[in-house]
């Protein structure tokens, strides 16, 4: 129980099981969790067919409709958290990112990083089959993010990441507000000024083959305002968990290591 990959899903029926096999057949021991948001093509009902081939190695948890890419990704960490794992990954379904490069994510956090982020911008890095203007929006959104928040992530919203759970236990999750492609820019952010080193390893993103884009205008403006918003309340919010002491009852503040 030392490595858990988190994939959300919405209308993955055409991705979920390649990406579930090729995860899990890597043999390097990585366990599964899919969150699915109530698929109306029935991708949580694929994932439920391969739990005898995957004892103990895939797991499902079903939330009521669809509530954000954010709030998924919350919902996993708690529950690996409560597992008991150490490495916790976040991946796409659609096979954008390669599941073989999970292994350098890992190595990344063993040897002595917070968070490993699998970067597209920075060198090594690159990105496949995605047309001119979604290539512009993405660098101009790193850049953008990177001149607001003064954070040093080529990559800020990269979804591909490996938490070690120190990381995530120090964070105060309900405190992370964004729920589009902007929590990954605040996941980052919290990370950072918690003083948690960030390892950014190069990797090929691939656009996706099977299956629907989820991005939308109401996305790119969240992370617009997002990340302003994001540098203000900085100023003000603190993003350390806090936690009771069990001796005195009082609220103390977790610390990082």
């Amino acid at each position: 129980m030392e490595k858990l990959v988190i994939i959300p899903t919405y209308n993955e029926k055409e991705n979920i099981e390649q990406i579930i096999n090729a995860v899990i057949d890597l043999q390097h021991q990585y366990h599964v969790l899919i969150i699915d948001d109530n698929s109306p093509d029935g991708t949580a009902n694929l994932v439920k067919t391969l739990f005898p081939k995957y004892p103990g190695q895939l797991f499902l948890e079903q939330r009521m409709g669809k509530m954000g890419l954010g709030t998924a990704y919350i919902h996993g960490f708690k529950w690996a958290l409560e597992k008991g794992y150490r490495y916790i990954f976040e991946m796409d379904a659609d096979f954008s990112h390669d599941p073989r490069d999970l292994e350098r994510l890992y190595k990344a956090c063993v040897n002595g990083a917070g968070v490993a982020v699998g970067s597209r911008y920075i060198k090594g890095g690159a990105v496949e089959n995605w047309p001119s203007n979604r290539i512009l929006l993405s660098r101009g959104a790193s850049l953008y993010t990177r001149i607001i928040t003064w954070m040093p992530v080529n990559d800020p919203t990269a979804g591909f990441v490996c938490y070690r759970r120190e990381v995530l236990e120090a964070i105060n999750l309900d405190g992370i507000t964004f729920v589009g492609y902007a929590f990954q820019i605040e996941m980052k952010y919290a990370a950072w000024k918690l003083r948690f080193k960030i390892k950014e390893v190069p990797i090929t993103f691939r656009d996706r083959k099977l299956g629907a884009s989820k991005m939308n205008k109401g996305i790119v403006k969240e992370g617009i305002l997002g990340v302003l918003k994001l540098r203000w309340h900085s100023l003000f919010k603190n993003y350390r968990k806090r936690v009771t002491n069990i001796n005195t009852g009082e609220r103390v503040s977790l610390h990082t290591t």
